[in-house]
């Protein structure tokens, strides 16, 4: 199993994306019915069978890995200039990770899984009642 890392372009906060999303699909006609979300990107992944229906896309906002979709399938598409691209369609619900910060790159890179942050509910910072903030902050110290 191996999970995809990448940026989210143009989006400033967890709540921004979580607003557009059902949106992103019927920019460019594509339909995988209700209850997903989709994400368009320029290269199929090569480890295509090791992401269907395991991994997630972890979503860097603002310089911070902040959540997490998981990966249903990966659709191969074309797009409106007739170039072959990869629909990545994900479960609608974002999974907030501990938040980790990461620097800038382009495209999507593989996320092995022990390098991935760990659910915030699953993490120390949930269960003592701690908030994302909060969260972020100890993550940016290293203390989580």
């Amino acid at each position: 199993m191996i999970n995809i890392i990448k940026l989210c372009v143009g989006v400033s906060t967890l709540e921004e994306l979580e607003s557009y999303r059902s949106e992103r699909a019927h920019w460019w006609g594509a339909d995988y019915g209700e209850g997903v979300h989709v994400h368009r990107t320029r290269t199929m992944p090569k480890r295509r069978d090791e992401i269907e229906g395991q991994g997630s896309v972890y979503w860097v906002i603002s310089g911070v890995i902040r959540c997490r979709q998981p990966i249903l399938r990966l659709a191969e598409a074309v797009d409106g200039q007739g170039l072959k691209c990869c629909d990545i369609i994900m479960a609608p619900d974002l999974v907030r990770t501990v938040p980790r910060p990461k620097s800038p790159f382009q495209g999507w890179r593989y996320l092995k899984p022990e390098d991935a942050p760990a659910d915030l509910a699953d993490s120390d910072a949930e269960e003592e009642g701690g908030s994302p903030e909060i969260a972020e902050e100890l993550a940016r110290l290293g203390l989580i």
